[in-house]
């Protein structure tokens, strides 16, 4: 792909049957994989788009980032041969990168424990520019106040012995080992902020980050095991609604869930999916200005966990009405023999009217919808497992 132009043209309609609104904005997909990472280009009209990469080539890319509040800065999550966990920073769309000075890494008092790669990347408030916050595996929380060159600790969770106990070991059987992700900041309040741990439950501070409290009443875990026990809570991905920020949806190991504050009890709307295809699955995807619509891409959860789409047959699903009910969307995804699934940040949403979705599977396949799901086509294939994928808006 690198190199290479590569064009998909077809017509769009909007949500209500009209056609697309043109807008004169630039589309752009970070795309982050296991051998390297991918920027794909595209006008307002989302029909053709132009790659560039690879980036990294042979290095692990674990979140790729734009800074939406310059429209021009990104991070790179990377693990690589010789360089081990690191930070890279563009300010030039990615002609050119720097390494960060100071990655995030515990400090040396906190029982020997060494950050393996950094999962996940998240922007702080739009009034606290450069400052972004970082998710670790194992987990630890991290924060950077001069747009990514360096990291230090942050809050108290990396070495609290409650939290400590949380978050599991790398024997505990997480793939890749547990992760700290989904860290949110509330768009109204920049002390206000959550994060999840895989394992170790769903948090949120109201303090910046001083005291966090476990937001876990009304999620299941496996059977068997104690719910009362944050060690045994394993959401895959929160998100908070742009839209209406008091309402956010989740992900998890063992369902479909959303929570509407000020309440604490999430509600599991994954029991109204169909009893063939289940609630289990990695991504969650929210619509930019609706809080009733979200998607998700389940795969099969059954007990051995194979991690590929139910019956060799991927299926969007989304809702209109916050999860009272759900629809299937597959127009032009494969119909058979597709055995990939899809990683819990590898999917992901535009601003466009109607918005445009994106996800990437552990097959390498890019596929994108310019009609919020109703029909999909592939913008890239042949890729390395795509770990990742982010959308942003260029004026």
């Amino acid at each position: 792909m690198a190199g290479k132009k590569k064009t998909v043209r077809r017509k769009a309609k909007s949500a209500s049957g009209r056609g697309a609104k043109q807008s004169t904005a630039r589309h752009l997909l970070l795309v982050a994989t296991r051998k390297g990472a991918w920027l794909l280009r595209a006008d307002g009209a989302r029909r053709a788009w132009r790659s560039d990469g690879p980036h990294f080539l042979g290095h692990v890319i674990h979140h790729l980032m734009i800074d939406p509040r310059d429209g021009r800065t990104m991070l790179a999550a990377a693990s690589t041969g010789h360089l081990g966990p690191t930070i890279f920073r563009s300010t030039d769309f990615g002609r050119s990168w720097s390494e960060a000075k100071r990655p995030p890494a515990f400090r040396k008092e906190e029982g020997g424990r060494t950050v393996k790669h950094t999962f996940w990347l998240t922007p702080a408030h739009d009034d606290e520019r450069n400052v972004w916050y970082a998710g670790t595996s194992p987990q630890g929380l991290f924060r950077s106040e001069d747009g990514g060159q360096t990291w230090d600790p942050f809050s108290s969770i990396n070495d609290d012995p409650k939290y400590r106990a949380w978050m599991g070991t790398e024997q505990d059987g997480t793939p890749d080992g547990p992760k700290l992700h989904s860290i949110i900041v509330d768009p109204r309040d920049p002390a206000h902020l959550y994060f999840a741990m895989s394992s170790g439950g769903v948090h949120e501070s109201r303090d910046r980050g001083k005291s966090w409290i476990p937001l876990v009443e009304g999620l299941e875990v496996v059977e068997g095991f104690d719910a009362a026990n944050l060690t045994f809570h394993d959401p895959h991905c929160v998100r908070l609604c742009p839209s209406n920020p008091d309402r956010l949806y989740q992900q998890n190991h063992c369902g479909i869930y959303r929570l509407d504050r000020p309440s604490k009890r999430w509600q599991r709307i994954g029991k109204a999916m169909p009893a063939a295809i289940g609630d289990v699955g990695f991504p969650m995807v929210v619509h930019p200005r609706n809080d009733k619509i979200a998607w998700v891409l389940p795969m099969d959860g059954q007990t051995v966990w194979p991690r590929t789409s139910i019956k060799g047959r991927p299926s969007v699903f989304g809702t209109s009405n916050g999860g009272a009910s759900w629809k299937k969307l597959t127009g032009g995804l494969p119909a058979e023999q597709a055995w990939w699934t899809v990683k819990r940040q590898a999917m992901t949403a535009d601003r466009g009217d109607p918005v445009g979705l994106y996800f990437g599977t552990t097959s390498g396949e890019l596929w994108a919808s310019r009609d919020e799901g109703r029909q999909w086509q592939s913008i890239a294939g042949h890729l390395p497992e795509i770990y990742a994928v982010e959308a942003a808006e260029l004026g």
